[in-house]
């Protein structure tokens, strides 16, 4: 696409386009907790099976990334964009057509791979196609999409299983996808940019494979351990990470030593604003699975909400996250990094609010308790998160923009699952501890305060950055 040089390259409604497939995804990945309840009656899922439903969207889409963003580095950007977003839709409807726990694992996990394949495009062609100047809004609006897509998973989840459409039940939280990404699919593939590439980086196997099994080895048994009372393989998984991690460095820097083209491109890691980005974005997206996980549970297991009445606690969050998104654009630019600095804090301070509210009301704790410090960190969620997204890939040159914005989000979903696994098994431990579920209050403060305190990291990695910024 041509145009002015200082003119942004993605237009409105061809952003719009883009940025649905991140909403798509990300509803995806949260819906599926309003769907539990539903899903154990009609498919008599067992605990372990509800695990996987939920978790194997997740481990596909993980360690499926950083191979989408090299496929798209490959082939092109918008053929990967639309061939995930199609096969997602095709995923999603399998989803809605299984008649059984393990046909829908399947399904999901065949959503997880599709989304991995169409979702590094959307950063990927943002920084790719996007000048330096209008980037930070593309991406503020990248930021909105993910956080109205986390949010709708819980409000839009749970108004269609309790409106029961047609009589579909849970299965229209599935079918709803069908015909929207067939739309956006063809809308893509008219309208999509299609940058040219410097280079074409080759495939590597045998790095694709090492990194699927290496994260594998973390998330599966972070995904079903607690519910299977973490037997002596899950400990075997995890402890395999550290040979198979090694095997896999080793394998990239023997082919980036030959000449070849590994799938990780190590040398992004030199680059100290991926690192440091890097590192940042895994602090927040460790407080941000753990805190969504651990709402619903509270709001419906604790509090007795239905549905569709906890996911309208969320609601507000939605708003003040999208405000504190695009409102904290001009002011970044402003105030540069200190603005997100003081949104960290902001959410850190609100979650410390939640805590004390919970610890002084219990199951007695009034809504309103929960909805305003819940919308507060949401509106500093809103501020932070785009602009570290930003300030990741800042430096990343646009032929290497796919691997990059697959190892970005490889790093942020696989944050979420440590989050979701470690401070999720401080939460039920202090449920456990606290006489079922009059404990959930307790839990959740526990969560509240320890989410505080990576909020607080978050802040003090922001601030490192800004100091290495000065002296760089």
């Amino acid at each position: 696409m041509g145009g002015h040089p200082e003119a942004p390259v993605l237009s409105g409604r061809v952003l719009a386009v883009l940025l649905s497939a991140m909403f798509m995804g990300q509803f995806d990945f949260f819906v599926v907790n309003v769907a539990a309840p539903s899903l154990r009656a009609d498919l008599h899922a067992s605990n372990g099976a509800l695990q996987l439903i939920v978790g194997g969207y997740a481990f596909a889409y993980a360690a499926g990334l950083v191979s989408g963003g090299r496929l798209g580095d490959l082939y092109g950007y918008r053929r990967l964009f639309v061939a995930g977003m199609a096969g997602f839709a095709l995923a999603s409807l399998a989803c809605s057509l299984a008649r059984s726990p393990g046909q829908l694992v399947a399904a999901r996990l065949a959503q997880g791979l599709t989304a991995a394949a169409m979702l590094p495009q959307v950063l990927a062609l943002i920084a790719a196609t996007v000048p330096a100047p209008f980037r930070p809004r593309a991406i503020a609006w990248y930021g909105v999409s993910g956080g109205l897509g986390s949010i709708a998973g819980q409000v839009l989840g749970g108004a269609l299983i309790t409106a029961d459409v047609a009589g579909l039940g849970w299965r229209a939280i599935f079918l709803v996808n069908v015909p929207v990404g067939a739309v956006v699919a063809i809308l893509a593939w008219r309208m999509l940019p299609t940058p040219q590439r410097r280079q074409r980086p080759g495939l590597d196997p045998l790095g694709a494979i090492g990194a699927a099994v290496t994260v594998g080895a973390v998330l599966v048994p972070l995904t079903i351990g607690r519910s299977e009372g973490w037997p002596a393989w899950t400990w075997v998984c995890m402890a395999s990470v550290i040979p198979l991690g090694s095997l896999t460095w080793w394998w990239q820097r023997h082919l980036a030593g030959a000449g070849g083209t590994p799938l990780l491109d190590v040398s992004l890691l030199h680059t100290r604003t991926f690192r440091a980005g890097l590192a940042a974005n895994a602090a927040f997206m460790c407080y941000f699975g753990s805190f969504m996980f651990t709402l619903t549970l509270l709001l419906q297991a604790g509090l007795g909400l239905d549905a569709f009445g906890a996911g309208l606690v969320f609601a507000p969050a939605g708003v003040t996250f999208s405000l504190g998104a695009l409102g904290g654009r001009p002011l970044l630019a402003r105030y540069g990094q200190r603005i997100v600095l003081a949104g960290s804090l902001l959410s850190a301070a609100s979650l410390g609010s939640l805590a004390l509210s919970l610890h002084a009301g219990g199951t007695h704790t009034a809504l309103a308790w929960i909805v305003t410090p819940t919308a507060l960190a949401s509106l500093g969620n809103g501020i932070v998160l785009p602009s570290l997204i930003a300030a990741t890939l800042v430096d990343i040159p646009p032929q290497r923009a796919g691997f990059a914005a697959g190892a970005l989000s490889t790093v942020q979903q696989f944050a979420s699952a440590i989050g979701v696994a470690t401070v999720g098994a401080l939460f039920f431990a202090a449920v456990r501890r606290s006489a079922g579920f009059g404990g959930y209050p307790v839990g959740m403060t526990w969560v509240a305060a320890t989410d505080s305190a990576l909020l607080i990291l978050v802040a003090v990695l922001i601030q490192l950055s800004i100091r290495a910024a000065k002296t760089h």
